[in-house]
């Protein structure tokens, strides 16, 4: 280098060196004239005062020019550009906490969230008040998904600015997140209070209202969102989801709309549209937005799950199948879907594959609350139960623990003692039905140090184990077994009402929502069974039953006559003895149907086809049973009159037959 400078040209370009802080290239310069010239004073004291320039310039920032720079690149989204020379900055300015800052930013923009977590906190030793800082390590880590750690650096913002209407936002974010809703509401609310006009802090406040199921407050908190910003398409979808929950069908399907508008590509509005048309029972029109909206997202495993359950609904069983497998491959351990698609592959006959997928039961919100846990192995079906002892134990309702005991025997046949733990009012019917069984109710106080069993099974699981023996013999005669006295009491008690033939009636659960409505006509659609004459109706209703009997009463002038002392929801047996006395029962899909038929009783069921409960793990077992269906979209006028037309046949072919005697 000094061969074409002279020492006084290389003395003053090191010393230019030094003052623009490119010191390296300085010292390279004063290090070579020392190696000729080793007593050139000039150069040994550059080189000296070297270190006392990197020293003093270490504590500066760089120019504000080039601050400037890095933001407007940031702004610009040119973030591996803004990361590159805030990294060289740190070198020559490494106690510069606004580049540290900046560099923590940028690398949390491209997911670094560990490199930007580390940027903050060198931000934070350099300047402790820096109270943007700790608000953007918080967002960093809560994205990371630490947010107790996210919430205690809000905090600390919040303690340096107290003003700041985002570090609320933020921590609002990470409170919601923790499911901790009211004091996210409260954190959404203060944001909101120092900043009245944040659209993003009202849409979010808006969102947490619903999750608490507060949809008038959810339904405000948008709408103000809207206000404050009116092409907010975010906060329209949302809008439009509330009022859907609130039953305002029309007017959320117009907000869903006006969301699209201003996003066209917003799949989940079309998505959202779809479920609501499935509300206004417009299935095609559903499945429509449905593909609209998985054009536009293809792996959207919620669109497919519903457009699934819409196509089961009306009866495209291949494509529903197809559709749920679809959800289960974007999102494999997506449970619900595996549940519907059990129901899926039995209706449409598939059986063994069907009960294999109903055991992701296990798996839903709803089942892990029942599963029970024993140091005794599950029984698989294959273990050989000679001289072993298995328990089985109910998991659901009362109607499936009665309907899935028909398989009691297969199970009893094979191993040297069965217990069945199942609900307490069910115990005296089943210990009656089935002697070879030790019945007992339910008791989960002792189950990790029980040993009165080998292997156990919960009652959902039978049917898997014995299907083969279940397609051989369909129908079942009757396999429950009434109190034979009570039985006797009931027919004297009918006598004494009027002549028969008797007739039970039941049509409606007392849970309700849109897809079980469906099931359950409302009672005027009756009419053809109850202006049958010459009958006795008896009510086996066991609750919210008083209106409709005085509907009855009003339109069809017919009593249905309801035995106030009988308690229909705890006293099991008595009506199923009550079951075994009458002629007929007539009933939707409720649990009277396994009372009847269970015990031999005419049952006509008025069912609808396309149900994922019309499957035959879930219709009873008994050949006393006789199904009348209507498919999705069709009223059920049809379905009564053709169970009136059986009924007299049945009372003709009984009275030609009295007539012969």
């Amino acid at each position: 280098m000094l061969a074409n400078l002279s020492v006084e040209q290389s003395l003053m370009k090191a010393s230019s060196y030094a003052k623009k802080g490119e010191v390296d290239e300085a010292k390279k310069l004063y290090q070579t004239i020392l190696r000729k010239f080793s007593n050139n004073i000039r150069a040994q004291q550059g080189l000296a005062a070297l270190k006392k320039y990197k020293q003093s310039n270490s504590t500066q920032s760089p120019p504000q020019e080039e601050i400037d720079q890095l933001v407007n690149l940031f702004n610009q989204g040119q973030i591996l550009a803004v990361i590159w020379q805030a990294e060289v900055l740190t070198e020559q300015y490494p106690d510069s906490a606004v580049v540290w800052n900046i560099l923590g930013a940028s690398r949390a923009q491209i997911g670094n969230l560990d490199e930007a977590i580390e940027a903050y906190k060198k931000t934070i030793s350099l300047k402790p008040d820096y109270a943007d800082a700790y608000s953007n390590m918080g967002v960093a880590l809560r994205n990371h998904g630490k947010f107790d750690e996210a919430i205690e650096v809000y905090k600390k913002s919040i303690l340096l600015k107290p003003n700041d209407a985002d570090t609320y936002y933020n921590m609002g974010i990470a409170l919601k997140d923790q499911d901790k809703l009211d004091e996210a509401v409260e954190a959404y609310k203060k944001s909101i209070s120092l900043k009245p006009h944040n659209a993003k802090a009202y849409n979010n406040l808006g969102t947490t209202f619903k999750e608490q199921g507060k949809l008038d407050e959810a339904v405000e908190a948008y709408k103000k969102a809207i206000l404050f910003k009116s092409d907010h398409a975010e906060a329209y979808n949302n809008l439009g989801n509330a009022l859907k929950d609130q039953g305002n069908l029309d007017e959320a399907i117009q907000f869903l709309k006006k969301a699209i508008s201003l996003k066209p590509d917003y799949s989940e509005a079309y998505s959202n549209i779809g479920s609501a048309f499935i509300e206004q029972n417009k299935l095609e029109e559903a499945i429509e937005l449905y593909n609209k909206a998985l054009l536009l997202k293809p792996n959207d495993h919620g669109v497919y799950y519903n457009q699934g359950n819409a196509l089961h609904e009306l009866g495209r069983l291949e494509e529903a199948e197809s559709n749920l497998r679809q959800a289960i491959l974007w999102k494999p351990d997506f449970y619900e879907a595996h549940k519907n698609l059990s129901f899926t592959l039995l209706s449409n006959g598939k059986f063994k594959e069907g009960l294999d997928e109903v055991e992701w039961r296990w798996k839903t919100g709803k089942f892990l609350s029942t599963q029970r846990h024993f140091s005794q192995p599950l029984w698989d079906g294959k273990q050989n139960l000679n001289g072993k002892r298995i328990l089985l134990w109910c998991e659901q309702g009362i109607g499936d623990t009665l309907n899935w005991s028909s398989c009691l025997p297969l199970v009893a046949s094979k191993a040297e003692h069965c217990i069945l733990e199942c609900q307490e009012k069910l115990v005296p019917l089943l210990e009656r039905s089935f002697p070879n069984v030790e019945v007992k109710p339910e008791n989960r106080s002792l189950d990790k140090d029980r040993d009165d069993f080998d292997f156990h099974l919960p009652t959902g699981s039978l049917y898997k184990h014995f299907i083969e023996e279940i397609i051989q013999n369909p129908k079942k005669s009757a396999y429950l077994i009434p109190d034979p006295l009570r039985v006797i009491f009931w027919k004297e008690r009918l006598s004494s009402l009027g002549k028969g033939p008797y007739i039970g009636v039941s049509w409606k659960s007392s849970v309700v929502s849109r897809y079980r409505l469906q099931h359950y006509p409302p009672i005027s659609e009756w009419s053809p069974v109850f202006t049958i004459p010459d009958v006795t109706f008896i009510n086996l209703q066991y609750k919210d039953s008083t209106d409709d009997l005085v509907k009855v009463k009003d339109e069809f002038g017919v009593t249905v006559h309801n035995f106030e002392d009988l308690d229909q929801y705890n006293n099991v047996d008595d009506v199923v003895a009550l079951c075994a006395a009458l002629d007929i029962v007539v009933t939707t899909k409720v649990t009277p149907m396994i009372f009847s038929s269970g015990v031999g009783t005419p049952t006509k069921i008025a069912n609808w086809r396309q149900s994922l409960w019309n499957n035959i793990l879930f219709n009873p077992v008994s050949s006393s049973v006789d199904m009348f269906e209507r498919n999705t979209g069709e009223t059920w006028g049809k379905v009564f009159s053709l169970i009136a037309d059986d009924i007299f046949k049945q009372k003709n072919k009984t009275n030609n037959s009295k007539d012969k005697l």
